[in-house]
């Protein structure tokens, strides 16, 4: 079984060791990459004031957080959320990792080693060199609905990322990655490696016309010069499609 915990956070600026903080932890659990319905979401008290500009971005202000509880109090939970077995799914994972790790330290615990991590940014870059591949750009390569993501938000970017994270892997069918796949950890030295039953599907058939053979071969006849595709008569024009 591959249990996966796709995550997000809002925090009050870019640095924790500048005295930034965790605002809010959104996360959704997948098994063998499929939603399972359950979700961790939490706002936390930064005990700081949050600037206008990172308002402008999550629009979660310090007159809003200041009522919840601080992250001390809430950590366990989000521990127990992610459990032992949990595999950490995040979109630039080394700047939440690094807050989560950050907090968990503050307070005496353990932070999460990165060998059980994986970015889903760096799999976008090395799909899509050069392209733009923040959350949004990514919604729309793959015609993932983010309408409702006017600001950002932990747990409404943990579920769209889980969308997301499917499509990198080839689709939401759990046996996209077959039995012994592995994705590129964010440390980049490292791999986290997969396993699970294969299913298997019945191929699906995509047969052409008349008129679409006879333009291929027309194509193949007065285009390419030595087409192995005309060295067999013998071979029928749907077998192996």
């Amino acid at each position: 079984m591959v249990r996966e915990i796709v995550f997000d956070t809002e925090t009050t600026g870019l640095s924790p060791e500048k005295g930034d903080r965790l605002v809010e932890i959104g996360a959704v659990e997948l098994i063998n990459h499929l939603p399972t319905g359950k979700t961790y979401h939490q706002y936390i008290n930064p005990e700081r004031d949050v600037p206008e500009e990172v308002v402008a971005v999550h629009g979660l202000t310090e007159e809003f957080l200041k009522d919840f509880p601080v992250f001390a109090d809430v950590a366990q939970d989000f521990i127990d959320f992610v459990g032992d077995d949990g595999v950490l799914v995040a979109h630039n994972a080394q700047f939440d990792m690094n807050f989560i790790n950050y907090e968990l330290k503050k307070i005496g615990r353990e932070g999460y080693d990165f060998d059980r991590v994986i970015d889903t940014l760096e799999i976008a870059r090395k799909m899509f060199p050069g392209a733009k591949n923040n959350l949004d750009a990514l919604c729309k390569r793959f015609g993932v609905d983010n309408s409702s993501r006017t600001l950002h938000g932990a747990l409404l970017d943990a579920d769209l990322l889980a969308k997301v994270y499917l499509e990198l892997l080839g689709g939401d069918e759990p046996s996209m990655l077959g039995e012994s796949s592995q994705v590129k950890a964010v440390d980049n030295n490292s791999t986290v490696s997969f396993s699970g039953d294969r299913v298997f599907h019945e191929a699906r058939v995509f047969p052409i016309s008349e008129e679409e053979e006879k333009n291929h071969r027309e194509f193949l006849e007065s285009k390419v010069k030595g087409s192995i595709w005309l060295s067999d008569e013998s071979v029928s024009t749907d077998e192996g499609k």
